[in-house]
């Protein structure tokens, strides 16, 4: 008999500072050991719906309420948001945020102390929510040399510390690298499995999360539940692309062969997606592919990195030997696991760290005396933290600053400014303070305030992490048209759709060298190097490897060719 732990009915939510509802008309039941999905473009209202989840509507965010929202058939409204806290527990996307204590085990107990819990139960609970976990081994570790995996691993140990009935993970995925995020599915499946809490998941990276199995996917936008379906369902129509979610890599190509999707297919098991006659089909729409598969133009060098080395004082190299060449005009993607070296790679390019040994030449020539000033001319970088990079209080005025900097008047500066807004989705945002944005909206400024400037060359730091598939689709284009003036562009990236679709070629480190730098294709074509780097399989390779194709890098790279050319031309 299902038991209902979360019970929206009619409710709708309008904050104070807004002129119409953020929510509107929710009606949504969520019973006990379930695991959904909430997905959404930005904008939707899913941040919101969590918000009402986890207590911090209205408790922290003040605006009116109409309808009911229970948990545990208690109305929220009546509760406090300790009371919430103690049923609803909340894994933040970004971890670093959610650390109170210096060591694991002080971090897991800060709930426990709060409430006074005597000695010996408190480390015993500990103990307990560290093995839900597999954390056990790190109890006494420093929190700051965890990866990132193992932080996320704590945070959530941190909540179940408290024996609360709902888990609810906000996009668990924004900040790991691909086989730490797959690791992380699997951790949640498990937990979800033993011990019968109900699991409420918000990620932008559906496929990812579609590694495991999940109830139902609830999609929101325009601030109403759009649909509430099995997985199967929303991958067999169109809802996913009407709604600017990202649909699985595998389930595009199939699309694209021209297969027909029912909903008892289990299109969520790529190794059950074998019917009759598909794999003629996919062989047939192949040779169609062909055609578009081209040899690639090599402009000239912008940045030739040549064995370069680095080591902090008195460590060992963190850099060691690397060795690469970026030309004008390419977009490549600079992969590998938390802690492979790619933060400290970036300091050297961008001038923050000197080379321990070897040389980084710009348009053939050794920079090595330039100033950081004078580097920021070449090589603009966006920080993944967009908070790190503010200088002013409004959004105009901040996509503005550098331009203004170099001697533009506002005027002058303020069609390309607009333009820049416009096309990272902020133009409607531009007289509004910095502060009053969210998140994603920060993170796109971030990347306006550096695109605005045009530099020789363009770094950016996880740009796509927490952003929806529209706006991920609308600053790549824009950063696609960037190319087309001979502007590099480096993506230090988990995101192996963004490699896959848009990059022409994957620096892969691991452990301070370069393992591999070739196509996308052939790097997620290579279980040895996916192993050693801590990567994953493309889902187009394994379902290459499942239809029994032959040639499964050869598969995946027609698929980028053609998805390229379908994209810019809409053939």
């Amino acid at each position: 008999m299902t038991e209902p732990v979360i019970q929206f009915n009619q409710f709708s939510f309008q904050y104070h500072s807004q002129s119409k509802p953020t929510l509107m008309d929710i009606n949504l039941t969520i019973q006990k050991g379930e695991k959904v999905c909430i997905v959404g473009p930005s904008g939707s209202g899913k941040s919101t719906l969590v918000h009402c989840l986890n207590g911090l509507v209205p408790f922290a965010y003040k605006g009116e309420i109409s309808g009911s929202l229970k948990i545990n058939g208690k109305e929220t409204r009546d509760l406090d948001i300790f009371s919430i806290s103690e049923m609803v527990g909340t894994v933040l996307q970004d971890t670093d945020g959610q650390f109170i204590g210096l060591t694991v085990a002080e971090d897991i107990a800060f709930a426990l102390e709060n409430h006074a819990v005597p000695l010996r139960q408190m480390k015993d609970r500990v103990h307990q929510a560290a093995d839900l976990v597999h954390i056990t081994s790190h109890l006494n570790s420093r929190i700051h040399e965890l990866s990132g995996g193992q932080k996320q691993r704590v945070a959530l140990a941190g909540v179940l510390v408290n024996e609360i009935d709902v888990v609810l993970f906000d996009e668990p995925l924004a900040n790991l690298d691909p086989a730490s995020g797959k690791e992380a599915m699997a951790l949640i499946d498990e937990l979800q499995r033993t011990t019968r809490k109900t699991v409420i998941i918000v990620e932008h990276r559906l496929e990812d999360v579609l590694s495991q199995p999940v109830d139902r996917i609830i999609l929101v936008n325009h601030g109403r539940i759009v649909a509430d379906v099995t997985p199967e369902e929303a991958l067999a129509g169109n809802l996913l692309n009407d709604n600017w979610i990202r649909e699985p890599l595998y389930i595009k190509a199939l699309k694209y062969a021209g297969i027909e999707f029912t909903e008892d297919m289990s299109l969520t098991e790529l190794n059950k997606l074998n019917s009759p006659g598909m794999k003629e089909k996919v062989s047939a729409w192949q040779e169609k592919a062909q055609a578009f598969l081209g040899e690639t133009v090599v402009q000239e060098p912008v940045l030739e990195l040549q064995n370069v080395r680095f080591h902090y004082p008195e460590k060992a190299d963190t850099i060691k030997d690397v060795s690469f060449t970026l030309h004008a005009g390419e977009m490549v993607s600079l992969i590998g696991a938390n802690g492979a070296g790619k933060s400290t790679l970036s300091s050297l390019i961008c001038g923050f760290e000197k080379p321990s040994g070897g040389a980084i030449l710009f348009d053939g020539v050794d920079q090595k005396d330039e100033s950081i000033k004078q580097r920021a001319e070449r090589v603009g970088f966006v920080l993944q933290n967009p908070n790190h990079m503010f200088s002013k209080q409004i959004v105009f005025e901040e996509a503005a600053f550098g331009l203004i900097q170099k001697g533009m008047s506002e005027e002058e500066a303020r069609p390309k400014v607009e333009e820049t807004l416009k096309i990272c989705g902020l133009y409607p945002f531009r007289n509004w303070p910095i502060s009053a944005l969210s998140y994603g909206q920060k993170k796109r400024l971030s990347i306006a305030s550096i695109l605005v400037m045009e530099p020789e060359i363009i770094l950016l730091d996880e740009p796509t992490a927490g952003q929806d598939y529209k706006h991920t689709t609308e600053l790549l284009g824009f950063l696609e048209t960037l190319r087309e003036r001979g502007i590099a562009i480096i993506l230090i990236t988990h995101d192996m759709h963004l490699m896959t679709e848009y990059t022409d070629r994957a620096i892969v480190l691991s452990g301070g060298h370069v393992l591999a730098d070739e196509p996308p294709a052939h790097v997620l074509s290579n279980p040895e190097l996916i192993r050693e780097a801590n990567l994953k399989e493309s889902s187009l390779f394994e379902l290459a490897n499942v239809l029994g194709l032959g040639d499964p890098a050869r598969f995946v790279d027609q698929f980028i060719q053609y998805d390229r050319e379908v994209r810019t031309n809409g053939q």
